[in-house]
């Protein structure tokens, strides 16, 4: 899957807008992405998942966010109480793949197809404002610096808006 060119405004199921499942190409808004698989931007800085510390920085991101989703009421009900530790790997490998870092997420679960994996679950904007906040305490433990603080969330925030699937309860 390295390298093939994915079209963001095609869309996903429930005729949803595509989300790109990796970092923006050079070409800008409407050009296609690509899927990079630890491949540097820049030979001399690296790519997002490298500058921003690899595996252990998803890691602590995910795991944090998951400490925060298992006190939630309304989200916990979501997870897989039982596969915990899978949920948590699932999510470490999507976004270090999306972000540089190894193709193990694709390898092994195919290509990434979020509104399809979502879809099962009612996802409504409420939903939505909770995912948020727990992941942005986890983001903002990560004390990372401010334009990577930023890339990192504008991602998450487009992420969890295109997996709404259900009006306000």
């Amino acid at each position: 899957m390295t390298g093939s060119p994915l079209t963001p405004s095609s869309s996903g199921p429930n005729g949803g807008a595509g989300l790109p499942v990796g970092p923006p190409s050079p070409g800008g808004a409407g050009q296609p992405v690509t899927l990079r698989a630890g491949l540097g931007q820049d030979a001399a800085q690296g790519n997002f998942w490298q500058q921003i510390g690899g595996r252990p920085t998803f890691e602590r991101l995910v795991r944090r966010f998951y400490e925060g989703v298992r006190e939630d009421e309304l989200l916990w009900p979501m997870y897989p109480e039982s596969d915990l530790e899978g949920a948590i790997q699932r999510l470490t490998g999507f976004l270090e793949q999306y972000w540089g870092g190894p193709t193990t997420y694709s390898q092994e679960r195919g290509h990434p197809r979020l509104r399809m994996r979502h879809a099962p679950f009612t996802v409504t904007p409420e939903a939505r404002d909770r995912w948020l906040l727990h992941m942005r305490t986890a983001v903002d433990e990560l004390t990372l610096s401010p334009l990577d603080d930023a890339t990192l969330w504008a991602y998450l925030e487009r992420a969890a808006h295109a997996m709404v699937n259900a009006p306000s309860a």
